[in-house]
């Protein structure tokens, strides 16, 4: 892209660079504002505009004429609305060096034309919070079908495939319901289980699963199944087309049977383009990227930026966030509470947060105003567009950290109590009043986006200390008072 890294247009355009790598690949369709924000930065002259108008208008004539034809057809079509997903049941199972993912779907036709076809995807990322480490694992040691080994079944009979897309880390394929012996198509009313397996090693495949709803689904139930010798951890994050990424609403259940430890969970009526997404660690497992090459353990700050946040010295830190326009870039908007949970998660998962936490965009490289907060009681706070617009009298002094940062603590005044006028995904305006911990969360979060760091904040002469001098670890900040908030 005229001389510019995915990185440098990631920072400039807001976006991930992973989102611009499968944005050039063809493995993501690009939204609009991505479009003219590409067009601006890179100086075309509209020729991005253009070039997305022209595929706009391919998509729609595609769709207008399909009926004459019969073409493969391109990335990113979705199955037919008329297949009914009654069950998904979706399970990984790791052996201490592989990962083998069986899907299992219970299909209802009720079109009135037989099926004959069923399109997969299958997407391996091993560092999620590092796209540049996760492409150029893919481009020297891409995902092969050899390995995979993957095979596939409908109604107990096995069946064949065709390749759609075959890229590094990317695989779509079409299921065809037909072997050497004969076809097997799922006439209308009728009921079939469609299953499908296959294999990733562990240095391919990072330590997340993610269950898509593209098809209208009844049930969805996923396992992870993992010895019990590496002591697993695993938690989940929803995310859909109407709300932000949050917690699962219900809790993960454990099983531990003889060797194993299998984690469950499930769903009824998911909506559609909702994504479930559930990660883990294993605690009795070292974890080689938070280790130095001498095998002594990394420091904090550079711990967390092995998961992806951005560190003290990278410009972003230091400049405004560019606001959204809302609700016209509620989709924008969408993806990057996304991408801001999932850092919450790594983080949650390297770190005991007894205080809360909070994270904003630009710490994960996304220029956009956006930030999230998690308290000590576990609700969750999402802030579009946010500003301070009244700050109490009184103040209080006490320590904080900062992940782009993270090996020292520093003793920063805030008020008390702040009122913060904020958006809705819709773009409705709220005032929302924020007290004690959860208002120094908060406005530690809101200096982010306004390009300034706490360090700022502390009074003169003043320093931070190293973490390792700092008594207030695993404790939560102390008030006479520990309201968290209430909106107004």
């Amino acid at each position: 892209m005229r001389g510019v890294s995915q990185s440098a247009l990631a920072k400039s355009v807001g976006y991930t660079p992973s989102y611009v790598s499968k944005v050039e690949s063809g493995q993501q369709r690009p939204s609009v504002s991505f479009a003219e924000e590409a067009d601006r930065v890179l100086r075309a002259g509209g020729a991005i505009r253009r070039s997305f108008a022209e595929l706009e208008a391919r998509g729609r004539h595609d769709a207008a004429t399909s009926h004459n034809h019969k073409p493969e057809p391109p990335h990113g079509v979705a199955q037919p609305t008329s297949i009914v997903v009654e069950h998904e049941d979706a399970e990984l199972f790791y052996d201490g060096q592989a990962y083998r993912a069986t899907q299992r779907r219970k299909l209802y036709n009720a079109s009135s034309d037989p099926i004959a076809r069923y399109l997969i995807r299958i997407s391996v990322d091993r560092h999620p919070g590092s796209p540049e480490r996760s492409n150029q694992l893919y481009r020297e040691n891409p995902l092969t079908w050899d390995e995979m080994g993957l095979t596939a079944s409908i109604g107990g009979e096995s069946i064949g495939w065709r390749v759609q897309h075959d890229r590094d880390a990317f695989k779509e394929v079409w299921l065809l319901f037909e072997n050497e012996y004969g076809r097997y198509p799922l006439y209308p009313g009728e009921t079939a289980w469609l299953e499908y397996s296959y294999t990733v090693s562990d240095e391919k495949w990072g330590t997340w699963f993610q269950r898509a709803i593209r098809l209208p689904t009844n049930h969805l139930s996923v396992r992870l199944d993992f010895p019990a010798s590496l002591d697993p951890v695993a938690w989940g994050t929803e995310t859909t087309m109407t709300a932000e990424a949050f917690p699962f609403r219900t809790a993960i259940q454990r099983d531990d049977s003889g060797d194993r430890r299998v984690f469950s969970w499930s769903t009824d009526e998911p909506p559609l383009h909702a994504r479930y997404r559930l990660e883990w660690k294993f605690r009795a497992r070292p974890n080689t990227e938070e280790t130095g090459s001498d095998m002594t353990p990394a420091s904090a700050s550079q711990k967390m930026q092995s998961i992806g946040i951005v560190q003290e010295g990278d410009p972003i830190l230091t400049r405004a966030a560019r606001p959204f326009s809302l609700p016209e870039e509620a989709e924008d908007a969408r993806r990057v509470i996304a991408e801001l949970a999932s850092a919450a998660d790594r983080a949650d998962s390297i770190h005991v947060f007894s205080k809360g936490m909070g994270v904003a965009a630009p710490q994960i490289g996304i220029d956009r105003s956006a930030a999230i907060v998690r308290t000590p009681d576990g609700e969750a706070i999402t802030l579009l567009n946010p500003r301070i617009i009244e700050e109490s009298a009184q103040m209080d002094e006490q320590y904080e950290g900062c992940w782009s940062f993270f090996d020292v603590r520093g003793m920063v005044p805030r008020p008390l109590s702040i009122s913060v006028e904020h958006q809705d995904i819709d773009g409705e305006r709220r005032i929302t009043i924020f007290e004690h911990g959860v208002a120094r969360l908060v406005a530690h979060e809101i200096d982010h986006l306004e390009g300034i760091l706490y360090r700022k904040r502390m009074r003169p002469g003043v320093e931070p200390i190293p973490v390792a001098e700092y008594r207030g670890t695993g404790q939560g900040w102390q008030y006479r008072s520990d309201n968290a908030n209430r909106a107004k």
